[in-house]
């Protein structure tokens, strides 16, 4: 979706379709505009990033909110890193919302250590529990809940994915941030299914682009390698370079996340994240309506995506299984 789509919609204005009209109208005259704020992990020139709140305005109007006439929504893209992140989930908790739409762990811990009794709604959080942002999923206590994505233990699919794609690989790197308890997690689950497929595991620490280039090069090197990116900020951050540095090296990758599929890497199986922001204004709209984060349960996934990328595919000389391309929720020629 272009920038100037994505801000005709969110304003309300001729994007709002006929469809909608009857469920805004149902609101009452005169009603007091509600506040809201939105923290997002990427950076506001990325196109993904407005696929994904576009979804979440959707789904405000679907409910009955229209920008501009009963809702105004504060973004904030903290993409740049976790000193942005801090800084943006300040000046939102400033301007005193009413609910806060939080993407990923980083952005709820930046706003849980501020925001008071503000109500949050989290997407793309993997075990909001250990991490301490509610005290259970069935009733999560305190003023956040939200949507997880994957468990732990759903990593080894990406394994075991790239094995299906391309049956000679031995050696796989997988890029992680070494500063992400959730990723050691997703390696231990990977580590565990590594043996039973034959396939040697080699760490990539995503600080920074240097060290990605060097540790990606080097490792192509031995041949027979695959390559798995974990999603999260240091890799987001970096995923042209990755993108690019898998098909410099002939390296079949996995990821997890559909964005980088979109950017031109072979495959990904993944939470339907754009679909958790719409699911999210369905909690926005009951908070907003009275109810209390503490009473509505954390929702784990409804569907998984996988997306295939045949353009991708045929560069890397894969001949990609019949009875994968079946499975594929998404075929990008």
């Amino acid at each position: 979706m272009k920038r100037r789509e994505f801000i005709t919609l969110v304003g309300g204005a001729a994007a709002v379709s006929s469809l909608h009209w009857p469920l805004a109208a149902r609101a009452q005259q005169g009603e007091r505009m509600r506040r809201l704020g939105v923290l997002i992990n990427l950076t506001a020139d990325d196109p993904e990033g407005y696929a994904r709140i576009t979804a979440f305005a959707q789904g405000l109007q679907e409910a009955g909110w229209t920008t501009g006439r009963n809702v105004r929504i504060d973004y904030r893209w903290g993409g740049a890193g976790a000193d942005a992140m801090a800084k943006y989930a300040a000046e939102l908790v400033a301007l005193a919302p009413d609910v806060i739409l939080a993407a990923t762990s980083s952005s709820v811990a930046a706003l849980q250590r501020i925001a008071g009794t503000i109500p949050i709604v989290f997407v793309q959080v993997i075990d909001p529990v250990s991490a301490g942002f509610v005290a259970s999923l069935a009733r999560p206590g305190g003023n956040a809940t939200g949507f997880t994505i994957i468990e732990y233990g759903f990593s080894g699919k990406w394994l075991e994915l790239l094995k299906e794609i391309a049956s000679r690989i031995t050696r796989t790197a997988v890029i992680r941030d070494p500063t992400s308890a959730f990723q050691m997690g997703q390696m231990g689950a990977i580590q565990s299914v590594a043996p039973s497929l034959g396939v040697e595991l080699r760490p990539v620490e995503a600080r920074d682009a240097g060290e990605i280039e060097r540790a990606v090069t080097a490792f192509a090197r031995s041949g027979h390698g695959g390559l798995i990116v974990l999603s999260g900020n240091a890799s987001l951050a970096h995923r042209e370079l990755i993108i690019t540095l898998a098909a410099r090296e002939r390296l079949p990758a996995v990821y997890a996340d559909r964005v980088f599929v979109a950017g031109g890497g072979l495959m990904s199986y993944d939470t339907n994240r754009t679909e958790q922001y719409r699911r999210a204004a369905g909690y926005v709209d009951r908070i907003l309506k009275g109810e209390k984060p503490a009473d509505l349960p954390v929702q784990a996934p409804t569907k998984y995506d996988l997306v295939i990328n045949l353009k991708t595919a045929r560069a890397l000389g894969l001949d990609i299984p019949a009875t994968l391309l079946a499975r594929a929720d998404e075929v990008i020629e």
